[in-house]
């Protein structure tokens, strides 16, 4: 009989905001979604602005994809459509960079 390994499972979000060539509209998004480091008076004050993912443990892969607990699920999809955001999720099998990165917030 082989050893149970418990397999930790994750949610894998795939999206794209249909922004075209409204660099406002982008960066309004990118703001919102994963906050932003900004500063005023030539880099006297500095703070950040905060944004969804900042309240939720998340995995970026590359643009557009990012993997959290499926628990977050619902609040990231509600997120993305208000921005009418087209989007796709996928349970996946979280690596051990994914569970690093999630700690200590996956179960």
């Amino acid at each position: 009989m082989g050893v149970y390994t418990h397999i930790m499972k994750g949610a894998l979000i795939a999206f794209t905001v249909p922004t075209g060539k409204d660099r406002t509209r982008a960066s309004a998004f990118a703001k919102s979604f994963y906050g932003q480091e900004t500063s005023s008076h030539h880099g006297k004050y500095r703070y950040r602005r905060h944004g969804l993912m900042d309240e939720i443990p998340y995995n970026k892969l590359i643009r557009g994809v990012i993997i959290i607990r499926t628990d977050d699920v619902g609040r990231v999809t509600e997120f993305l459509e208000q921005y009418s955001a087209e989007y796709h999720v996928r349970v996946v099998e979280l690596t051990e960079r994914d569970r690093e990165v999630m700690e200590p917030s996956v179960e």
